[in-house]
């Protein structure tokens, strides 16, 4: 099977060798490019690497970029949105995230407050928010009107699509649905059998997975992913979203994962990825990246080989990567979906945007 890899057509500006150059670059273009914006805006008035992520991505989080980032989108099987997000320190490796946000909007400034305030690398759930509220967090519900609308359409569809695996009720009614234990002969065979209906194990067999499935919702997951370097060349990046639309209610992806959904070392560079977060994150792709940037390949080089790894197991999967190296160059690579992003500098001229072939 052909799998097409993207890269990018534009090679970035080396930086400057007698001063260091603030650089941002995020995932998608279009209303992405506010994100990118503001966060060189906090990079050119003097702010850290860290604060150019932290507002960059709350402007997403403030505009719900593109339905994908921020409240009020993306209901999840119990009709709310939850929010993931996280933000890592390329200086010192200290990241903060934060998984399953109901109660608050600010994911990207709660993951913060995780890395300054504690020890541990992520919370979740009502752990995270009672953090949230220790640290003088405002209560404010990710759930809107909007979000019980979507939930509704859906419900009305018989909860299609969803994401469920080997439950034949699954494809044709709505939950809860009963599922009887797992017979220990299917570790050992491909199907079994539930109610005289052959339930496929999953991942045995087809190793594409559940392809319809991914295939209705790729278009459902643009997670912002922003790397930045400031003026002292400190690399910081970060991560914003609502998650898959309709996702199962608990579920955490990719993006709050440390080397997932970003990963930044200041002495090499950062990556940041987006697309399908359960297969993504079995791979570590920015981790993966920025590991290969570190022997010698170049940006454009490690997203292509970030992205074939995973393709070679997932042909069908749908996702992009970016990534930097301390030379501000950069480049991208995505797969089975159409992909740009955006980035700005001292010596960019505003904001750009790349194509990414797919």
């Amino acid at each position: 099977m052909l799998i097409k890899i993207g890269i990018t057509a534009i090679v970035a500006f080396a930086a400057v060798v007698s001063c260091k150059e603030n650089f941002v670059m995020n995932t998608w273009s279009g209303v992405f490019e506010d994100a990118t914006a503001e966060a060189y805006r906090t990079l050119a008035n003097g702010g850290s690497a860290l604060d150019g992520v932290e507002n960059g991505c709350r402007i997403c989080e403030t505009e719900q970029c593109d339905t994908s980032v921020g409240y009020g989108n993306h209901p999840d099987t119990r009709s709310h949105t939850s929010l993931d997000a996280m933000i890592m320190d390329g200086d010192n490796f200290d990241v903060g995230s934060v998984g399953f946000i109901r109660k608050y909007r600010n994911a990207i400034t709660l993951a913060r407050y995780v890395m300054v305030y504690t020890s541990q690398t992520l919370l979740v759930g009502e752990g995270a928010e009672e953090f949230a509220q220790m640290v003088g967090f405002s209560e404010d519900s990710a759930t809107t009107s909007n979000t019980v609308s979507v939930y509704d359409a859906w419900r009305d569809a018989n909860c299609q699509p969803n994401f469920y695996e080997n439950i034949p009720a699954a494809t044709s009614q709505c939950g809860p649905y009963h599922i009887d234990p797992l017979p220990s002969s299917a570790v050992a065979k491909d199907s079994w059998q539930v109610n005289s209906t052959t339930v496929r194990v999953s991942g045995v067999g087809l190793r594409g997975g559940n392809e319809k499935l991914w295939a209705a919702n790729r278009e459902d997951h643009d997670t912002i992913g922003m790397i930045t370097i400031d003026s002292n060349g400190s690399l910081a990046c970060g991560t914003s979203t609502n998650g898959a639309n309709h996702k199962i209610a608990g579920r955490v992806g990719d993006s709050p994962i440390t080397g997932a959904g970003c990963y930044a070392d200041t002495t090499v560079g950062g990556c940041a990825a987006t697309g399908d977060g359960d297969v993504m994150m079995r791979f570590l792709p920015a981790f993966y990246a920025v590991t290969l940037m570190e022997s010698g390949q170049s940006p454009t080089q490690a997203s292509q080989a970030a992205i074939r790894r995973i393709a070679k197991v997932f042909p069908t999967f749908s996702g992009a990567v970016v990534c930097v190296n301390t030379d501000l160059f950069h480049g991208g690579a995505s797969n089975n979906m159409s992909f740009s992003y955006s980035y700005a500098s001292d010596s960019s001229d505003g904001v750009q945007v790349v194509t990414v072939a797919e």
